[in-house]
């Protein structure tokens, strides 16, 4: 079988194991992360490597699906990628009814919504009803790098026991985003036994000092807290809106306990 199409076949100077899978994935960041199909050649460039290695790993690649050579050219994501992300949805407890959900949280809030999950020692943004084109929204699905900042981030530490936020933030930090974000262990502790004691989490120009986002905690059949739901606003626009916003989180929550979305489910 040719693969003329996954392009010149000198494969140039073999990678050696963990370097050549280090290499794969950042081509496959790379593909996701343009706006559009990728030529080889950039990537090269943004590897800061061979052409003749970025062919030699983009073959496999294409061959299981994770990257497809466009029509007009350059390379895209792949159906293998969409494979990985229902796995991924499973894991997390991202149910079939999640996104209907958001949608209705959408409408009753007027704001952008969001479904985070806490798994493995992660927080992520699961799903997200921001469109996908708007490459300038503060908050996408994807790991989240903000917790101790976000409001999303907050009702999933502060469900956690103290030793699982501590080694949660050894490894992930608590890096000032704006001059309101709470850098401080004790500070942090402090913010989220109020969240706990409020049953919410608010995060004013915390991560981003354009917006404001309010969430509330999901908890489980069996008591745990791994999942939240949330909403963003810009922040001038917070204190007008308050009621309403947080009315319509509660009402999303109350969904998910009522049989609606339950992750899982």
């Amino acid at each position: 079988m040719s693969s003329a199409s996954h392009g010149p076949q000198d494969p140039g100077p073999q990678v050696p194991g963990p370097q050549s899978v280090d290499r794969a994935l950042e081509i496959v960041d790379a593909v996701a992360e343009a706006g559009g199909p990728v030529g080889a050649k950039v990537l090269a460039r943004r590897l800061g490597c061979s052409l003749s290695t970025v062919y030699h790993l983009l073959g496999p690649l294409t061959a299981r699906g994770y990257l497809v050579r466009a029509e007009g050219g350059g390379y895209a994501p792949g159906p293998g990628v969409a494979v990985l992300h229902r796995a991924f949805r499973r894991r997390v407890g991202a149910g079939p009814g999640v996104g209907g959900v958001l949608a209705r949280l959408r409408r009753e809030s007027g704001a952008e919504a969001y479904f985070s999950a806490y798994r493995d020692g992660r927080i992520t943004v699961v799903d997200s009803t921001a469109p996908v084109t708007d490459t300038a929204h503060p908050f996408v699905p994807g790991p989240e790098v903000r917790a101790h900042a976000t409001a999303h981030g907050k009702v999933l530490l502060a469900g956690l026991s103290r030793g699982g936020r501590r080694r949660f933030l050894a490894e992930h930090g608590m890096a000032r985003f704006t001059d309101r974000t709470i850098t401080g262990a004790e500070s942090l502790e402090a913010e989220l036994a109020r969240v706990r004691g409020r049953g919410f989490a608010v995060s004013v120009g915390e991560a981003d000092p354009a917006y404001t986002c309010v969430a509330m905690a999901v908890p489980g059949g069996d008591g745990e807290v791994r999942h939240a739901l949330s909403v963003s606003l810009p922040t001038a626009e917070f204190r007008h809106r308050y009621g309403r916003v947080r009315a319509a989180v509660a009402g999303a929550v109350a969904a998910f306990h009522d049989g609606a979305g339950i992750p899982g489910a």
